[in-house]
């Protein structure tokens, strides 16, 4: 049998009495019958005591389990655990094997009821005071994002710390560093360029030499963590229901979003990226100024919230469909994998949902979707829908021209009685009361040609769209690959398949 000598030292509190003392300390109350058993040590250095997964008291629990152990000793209390619930259940286990426990400080052991009953009772306060800290600081924390205080965490790229003063507080808020924020306006700019990804757009910053101005080196990681940062937005009330509408705590009032200042997304540590639930995070407006104009910061996200739900699927050419086909269940890209090989020597294929196999937050359908016999159902839902298309869009093409010819008629009369109300205008003779009505029949004019010029551009795109569908109405019986998947990006929004297996086709036209 041994007596266990434990010591932790409190990665919460740096000043907190170091292991070496703590032994030292437990030794001291070993008494001289014990001192001819085994003493064997287990120190956990900078390990907090809000849960048991700790190496060295792991292993004493091993030894314990084992029956090799006599008694515990401990500095004090808390170093076990501040967990009430851990701490009463590692005293029945101990209790179990016959393990007395002590604390060196606080002069009691488990060797009698009335030692027992003062270690629980001394661990409801210690657990107390544990959650009270907590609360402590969570408060201040909430009550500095309110106030617009810069709330840590990385420094950004194109921004230094600087001292301040803010509610007659000393802290520090960031400030621009021109070099570094040229490079991040560069860097929105070309990413916000419609054919530009995250990797084309590290080959162009390699390809010019645009490294950091800090030493590193650029990654497609560290482009989306810049590119996605409100740090560098100047946000105004488009930021705002950008966030709001993503379900985040919204901390600053809308009316302080006039498009000067950056903001600051924070919260749970554990929030995953890729969730749509941003209901853990809060954004709060800061004091610096923001960098990038809001409509290309807002476009950049755009285009990142497109990438996230695609994935990788879009390049994938081992189908036509991909990138189109969603898991119903939770909303993330089914993309295809490649099976084992069938009896007449062909590798199936099947689709696979990215939030079973990526997210872990999804159990996939209940049935396998096999590549092949989903695209051969498109493929003939996509025939009918062109041949019924090509007999609609016939029809309804002549009903366009003469809609559109009777737009520019409408037009064309509307300018001849506004060259007449101009001339009769010149021609003077007009008190104030006539000129005034004079003007506003000028200004209905203008709104009814607006009108109608708007009504002719829908027109025009629904002439170019009847184009296109009788095209491809005539190529699509003998579609290649590309064809294929050019048509299904043109014709299908999204596929949904549920979780037994049904497909449900959302067109785009």
């Amino acid at each position: 049998m041994a007596i266990i000598l434990y010591a932790r030292k409190s990665v919460e509190r740096e000043n907190s009495i170091s292991c070496e003392t703590q032994l030292e300390y437990c030794k001291s109350v070993i008494k001289p019958d014990e001192r001819s058993e085994k003493v064997v040590t287990f120190v956990d250095n900078g390990f907090s005591g809000g849960n048991v997964n700790r190496d060295g008291f792991q292993k004493m629990m091993k030894m314990v389990r084992q029956n090799k152990v006599s008694k515990v000793i401990v500095y004090k209390l808390d170093r076990i655990s501040r967990s009430l619930a851990d701490f009463v259940n590692i005293l029945q286990e101990f209790k179990a094997h016959n393990v007395e426990f002590v604390s060196s400080q606080e002069s009691f052991d488990t060797s009698s009821p009335y030692g027992e009953l003062i270690v629980k009772i001394l661990m409801v306060f210690a657990e107390f005071e544990r959650t009270s800290t907590i609360n402590r600081v969570t408060q201040a924390y909430a009550h500095r994002s309110e106030m617009g205080f810069y709330m840590g965490g990385r420094q950004p790229y194109g921004y230094e710390l600087v001292p301040t003063v803010i509610h007659n507080i000393k802290t520090k808020k960031l400030s621009p560093i021109p070099s570094e924020v040229e490079q991040v306006r560069y860097i929105f700019e070309v990413y916000a360029q419609e054919n530009v990804s995250l990797r084309r757009l590290l080959d162009i910053l390699v390809a010019e030499n645009k490294k950091p101005l800090n030493g590193s080196d650029w990654s497609t990681a560290k482009l989306s963590a810049l590119l996605k940062n409100p740090i560098y937005v100047r946000a105004d009330s488009d930021v705002f229901d950008y966030y709001e509408r993503h379900g985040v705590q919204m901390i600053s009032d809308v009316a302080m979003f006039t498009g000067e200042y950056g903001a600051q997304l924070y919260g749970h540590t554990k929030h995953k990226p890729d969730s749509p639930d941003w209901s853990d995070m809060k954004l709060v407006l800061l004091t610096h100024p923001g960098v990038i104009d809001s409509d290309i910061w807002l476009k950049c996200q755009k285009k990142l919230e497109k990438n996230k739900q695609i994935g990788n699927s879009a390049s994938n050419r081992t189908s036509w469909l991909s990138g189109k086909v969603i898991c119903e269940k939770c909303g993330h890209t089914m993309t295809t994998i490649k099976g084992k090989t069938n009896k007449e020597g062909e590798i199936r294929r099947y689709f696979n949902c990215t939030g079973k196999s990526h997210q872990r937050i999804c159990t996939g359908t209940k049935v396998t979707i096999y590549a092949e016999d989903l695209e051969n159902m498109v493929y003939d839902c996509i025939s009918e829908k062109l041949s019924d298309l090509k007999a609609t869009k016939h029809t309804a093409a002549g009903n366009t021209m003469a809609e559109l010819n009777d737009l520019k008629l409408k037009i064309k009369a509307i300018e001849k009685s506004e060259k007449q109300l101009l001339d009769t205008m010149l021609a003077g003779g007009f008190n104030d009361d006539l000129l005034t009505l004079a003007n506003q029949k000028a200004t209905q004019f203008k709104n009814d040609k607006r009108a109608l010029y708007e009504r002719i551009e829908e027109l025009g795109n629904r002439k170019d769209e009847t184009d296109q569908v009788v095209n491809l109405a005539r190529s699509w019986k003998t579609a290649d690959y590309n064809c294929k998947k050019s048509v299904a990006m043109i014709m299908i929004h999204k596929i949904m398949i549920s979780e037994d297996g049904n497909a449900q086709i959302i067109w785009n036209i």
